[in-house]
């Protein structure tokens, strides 16, 4: 089609004075792909009514631009139009805004230029002939772009945090649409969801199961990425054969991705996919390992995507990195304290075992009971120093782990993989409910592992879950639509039963106005409010504290341990704290509290008289607090 005709067409349409932006959606369609070289552009409504922009061009599959069109003679510049137009500048690298005469070309967010092909005069369109060569221009260089290659870790953070903003608007759209689509009540995206809140995240809502796919997708493409030895290609179905078999959770999830998406879904993940083609992940993490306290690129990438993703997430789940020094010292000390005080020679390398009583399924007739599948109780054996981070985040405490055990093997690399795969995978445990952190906690841990010379014998996960660790352990889910959602709770629930937990190890996050209030945490914690006579006890619902009393519980459970946090500082004085005290000081036999103050409430100051700086970034002070229950130790005094 050549301009004029275009224009002819669309006049045609406008002058009868009952169109619509919908009206001229096809001769549009129909002009780029004249001026396009091996281009197809597509317009899909169904597709457009959960988000997408109007026209997608794409080149052997893979997406190169995106048009939005309004009507013709609308304002493009009108503030109605600014969220929606900022949301696609923010996401797409290569964007057209028109209104099917105007042409205003966007690219990596930044305006690059426009180009008016015609303009309404009395009623009628007329076109700009000395404008068309221009404009074909214009659409050679905006249907042949190539997106720059990414060489910085906050450029790729950032522009993964943009399209995955989109991916959350367009999956929540699509979710939302078939709820209220009585005639289809059943659709996989609605199987998917119900799964999630019957098996994982009982409260969840469209909007949190939007937010959980987004993030799911956008750090499982970076994991798969990482493994990726082609680096000329990529797309969700390359990243389904790529991601570690270490997370069977997301292997599964992406098979759903790769090869049965909702259609109203593809364009945005293949937009996504899009920007890790450009990018060498390898070479922009080469100095893995060697960073030093707030320079791991891992952590970088947490962080930079959570500030832009979503801000006020990381807020409410109150997410704060910890610096390495502070990781080091809490996995040190606990190291020495097994060793000096449980007498456990090898500290946290020790794999001696003990033996545990669990409840699994059976199909033996002398379990069953009225037509239910039996319970049968069983002996297993499990290591005794078994390791967990309840609030895992990115996995900082996990891997600092792994690294000061791995000095102990230091050239012994046969020795060290056996080690591995039979001591130290099968009793480090994490918890992490914030799904950008759980995928980067799996890929801190396969990228540690295999930098120490770690070759797996056999497929083997990493036992890091997808679970909120203050709600309390249900029964094991049987097969449901989404089995691998069940596998996931199943271990979770596992652990949170069964496991004799010995370390509890971490940083809780802080948050006052806590989203954590399920009824087996709630019950805990009131062990910390009993006989209080203060008007306002709402601080001891922060999230710290629940985990406080969640690692104590594990511990009391155990009858023995160690549980060591870096946490808000405010009950180690606290008015309101009383009963909290009272509470540990009868489970533990032993508390070390390292106050490293910090607070800008109380306006302390150092020693010397100049500010006192926090570790973290905020305003709260706080300690290191290590609880020990030995009891050895309490039966000698």
């Amino acid at each position: 089609m050549e301009i004029q005709e275009y224009i002819g067409r669309v006049n045609k349409l406008y002058q009868t004075g009952r169109s619509t932006e919908h009206s001229y959606r096809g001769d549009l369609q129909n002009l780029l792909e004249s001026l396009s070289t091996d281009i197809l552009v597509t317009n899909e409504p169904s597709r457009i009514a959960c988000g997408a922009p109007d026209y997608i061009l794409t080149k052997k599959d893979i997406p190169v631009g995106y048009v939005e069109a309004k009507d013709v003679g609308e304002d493009l510049g009108h503030k109605k139009h600014k969220e929606q137009f900022e949301r696609y500048r923010s996401s797409l690298s290569n964007l057209i805004i028109t209104d099917y005469l105007d042409f205003w070309l966007y690219k990596e967010g930044e305006f690059v230029s426009s180009i008016n092909i015609a303009t309404i005069q009395n009623g009628k369109i007329i076109g700009n002939p000395e404008k068309y060569r221009e404009f074909e221009n214009l659409i050679a260089d905006f249907s042949t772009y190539i997106g720059q290659t990414i060489k910085s870790a906050e450029k790729l953070s950032k522009m993964m945090a943009g399209k995955a903003r989109l991916v959350k608007d367009v999956f929540q759209s699509a979710l939302e649409e078939d709820i209220n689509d009585e005639l289809n009540p059943d659709t996989a995206l609605q199987q998917q969801f119900n799964a999630f809140k019957d098996v994982l995240l009982h409260n969840i809502e469209p909007k949190d199961f939007a937010d959980i796919y987004a993030q799911t997708i956008a750090y499982g493409m970076f994991a798969a990425r990482l493994h990726d030895t082609t680096l000329d290609d990529f797309s969700r179905q390359e990243a389904m054969e790529l991601i570690p078999k270490s997370n069977p959770f997301l292997r599964k999830l992406f098979q759903y991705v790769a090869l049965d998406l909702d259609d109203r879904l593809i364009w945005i993940v293949d937009a996504l996919a899009d920007i890790f083609r450009a990018t060498n992940l390898e070479e922009l993490l080469k100095d893995f390992g060697k960073a030093k306290q707030q320079h791991d690129p891992i952590i970088h990438f947490y962080e930079t995507f959570l500030a832009e993703y979503d801000p006020k997430l990381r807020k409410s789940r109150g997410v704060w990195y910890t610096p390495e020094p502070v990781v080091n010292f809490i996995v040190r000390a606990v190291d020495d304290i097994l060793k000096s005080e449980f007498g456990l020679k090898d500290g946290l390398a020790d794999k001696s075992k003990t033996k545990i009583k669990v409840n699994v399924p059976t199909h033996d007739k002398r379990f069953i009971k009225e037509g239910k599948k039996g319970i049968a109780e069983i002996e297993r054996e499990v290591h005794k120093v078994q390791i967990l981070d309840p609030a895992a985040g990115t996995g900082t405490f996990l891997a600092e782990i792994v690294k000061h055990i791995y000095k102990r093997f230091e050239g012994q690399q046969g020795i060290w993989s056996q080690y591995v795969e039979r001591h130290l995978i099968p009793r480090l445990n994490g918890f992490e409910i914030l799904m950008a952190s759980y995928a980067m906690a799996h890929l801190k841990l396969d990228l540690l592992l295999t930098e120490t010379g770690y070759k797996p014998q056999k497929d083997q996960r990493f036992r890091i879950y997808l679970t909120n660790s203050l709600e309390e352990h249900h029964p094991d889910t049987g097969t449901l639509f989404a089995g691998w959602l069940s596998s996931e709770a199943n271990e979770a629930n596992h652990i949170k039963r069964d496991i004799p937990v010995m370390c509890v190890i971490g940083n809780p996050p802080y948050s006052v106005s806590s989203n954590n209030k399920s009824d087996w945490i709630e019950k805990l914690t009131n062990d910390y409010k009993k006989g209080l006579m203060e008007r306002n006890i709402q601080p001891l619902s922060d999230d710290y504290i629940k985990f406080i009393r969640f690692g104590q519980h594990h511990i009391d459970k155990n009858g023995e341990g160690i549980l060591a946090y870096i946490s808000n500082n405010s009950f180690v004085s606290g008015v309101i704290h009383s009963q909290m005290r009272k509470s540990l000081i009868k489970s533990f036999n032993k508390i070390y509290i390292y106050n490293l103050h910090g607070s800008s409430k109380t306006n302390e100051t150092s020693p010397d008289g100049s500010k006192d700086e926090n570790v973290f970034d905020i305003q709260q002070g706080v300690s290191i607090n290590i609880f020990r229950l030995c009891l050895q130790l309490v039966l000698l005094t």
